[in-house]
């Protein structure tokens, strides 16, 4: 199947990571006043968009091999998880620096650390350094399967914190966090009652 050759591919996986990264220059090299007006605000906002795109994305690869098995398909998005985990986590770096940039270094940031927004973005940030740094083999043949699964098992606590994170720090509830995380919660929903359902039919 030509979809799924596609999919299995590093190089087009890769170029969907990063033509997002490339979408400011756009309105940069036009002159758009609106982003020209400060536009380390806007990739500060557009940094942070992607990242929590690419976190809820690479978190739907395991529902849908759940939900389902047989497909070629999801079993093709599954190959690349540490790929779009590690380039969630790029992303999140990104906006952080520019969040800095925006703020005027790291003083401003420690004095914000008490408001939740700020809290729930660096928990989120420090959960996505720790799984990119242990995500190569050989950590997890030093760690240890055991270890480094429980340890990676963070995600589904970094999910929910980005999505606060979003949230809060527009102070008002934008629908992209619904279409961003929406459907992830959908899939996750679907994915616990076929476990369950499977498990209550074994029994």
């Amino acid at each position: 199947m030509l979809l799924e050759k596609i999919l299995r591919s590093k190089v087009f996986i890769w170029i969907l990571i990063i033509l997002p990264g490339l979408w400011p220059a756009w309105p940069l090299l036009r002159q758009d006043p609106s982003v020209l007006a400060d536009p380390a605000k806007y990739l500060l906002h557009h940094m942070g968009l992607v990242a929590c795109v690419l976190l809820a994305v690479v978190l739907t690869f395991t529902p849908l091999r759940v939900l389902f098995p047989k497909s070629k398909l999801a079993l093709a998005l599954n190959r690349h998880r540490r790929l779009v985990g590690v380039a969630a986590f790029g992303y999140a770096l990104l906006h952080l620096g520019f969040h800095l940039v925006e703020e005027g270094g790291f003083g401003t940031f420690i004095k914000n650390l008490q408001k939740p927004f700020i809290l729930s973005g660096l928990t989120t940030f420090t959960i996505l350094l720790a799984l990119a740094v242990t995500s190569p083999h050989r950590v997890l043949r030093w760690m240890g399967a055991i270890k480094w699964k429980r340890l990676h098992r963070l995600v589904y606590l970094a999910a929910p914190l980005a999505a606060y994170h979003q949230a809060a720090a527009r102070k008002i509830f934008p629908v992209q966090v619904l279409w961003i995380f929406g459907p992830l919660a959908f899939l996750e929903l679907l994915r616990v009652w076929k476990q369950r359902t499977k498990q209550s039919a074994a029994v």
